[in-house]
């Protein structure tokens, strides 16, 4: 008789989400609305770690938390680890370093591989064209990749809502519209990019439109949980010959 590994509370939970502490609305297509993934997850909320500490201040004084709560998912008995911010990116090394199973902190590491895809430079859509830094491109191995970079910061609703968490009530069609428009500059000044990654999570729930308006493979967060929940927990496929 075949023996099932016990010694997990819940099971049945693929993806670990490292998720900082925010109150503003997640739509579906969020990592942290799980309505929306075919995934399961689960949660660490770091109480202390919010959008605007970790772009405006990121210190060495966040990794020990971050470990810890990294350690606790795995303990849970998830299959891949998360985050729910791609700033985390400065934390890639630290975090995959600690667990033993596969870390995805930030869609920002799919950069190689999508430059290696399209032969093309890569546009990148970031919460904050200003607060991203080769430092968060090194972090995830992708410092010599060819970007072209277009910001968030000058969208009034995500600005407030999102950078500078003044409220926590969000106007998403104005995200959404903004986002379009963000991603209409960044073709505009380079027609040359061959796809889009959206590197802040928030904005996978408008991709559809984005892709819609512009054109080009849109990838992000969302996305890749998606491959890598495939990759932990290979099923038979279906079929005949």
């Amino acid at each position: 008789m075949a023996m099932a590994r016990g010694g997990v509370n819940i099971c049945g939970v693929s993806i670990g989400v490292l998720s900082l502490h925010s109150l503003f609305p997640k739509p579906p297509g969020h990592i942290k609305n799980p309505s929306g993934l075919r995934f399961t997850t689960t949660y660490e909320v770091l109480e202390d770690l919010t959008v605007p500490r970790l772009l405006n201040d990121p210190s060495p004084e966040m990794i020990a938390p971050l470990l810890a709560a990294a350690r606790r998912l795995e303990a849970r008995g998830v299959r891949a680890i998360t985050g729910s911010c791609g700033f985390l990116a400065l934390f890639q090394q630290e975090i995959a370093a600690a667990v033993s199973v596969p870390v995805f902190v930030s869609a920002l590491i799919q950069l190689p591989m999508i430059h290696r895809m399209t032969q093309r430079p890569v546009g990148v859509i970031t919460a904050s064209a200003h607060l991203l830094s080769e430092r968060h491109l090194a972090g995830v191995g992708a410092a010599e990749v060819p970007l072209v970079i277009e910001g968030m910061q000058d969208s009034t609703e995500f600005s407030e809502v999102i950078l500078r968490n003044l409220r926590n009530d969000m106007d998403l069609a104005q995200i959404e519209a903004d986002l379009v428009v963000a991603g209409q500059r960044l073709l505009d000044r380079a027609p040359e990019i061959g796809a889009i990654v959206l590197e802040c999570t928030d904005l996978p729930p408008y991709a559809h439109s984005l892709q819609q308006a512009l054109g080009r493979p849109i990838f992000d967060l969302t996305t890749l949980a998606g491959m890598v929940h495939d990759a932990v927990l290979r099923r038979p496929y279906a079929g005949f010959t």
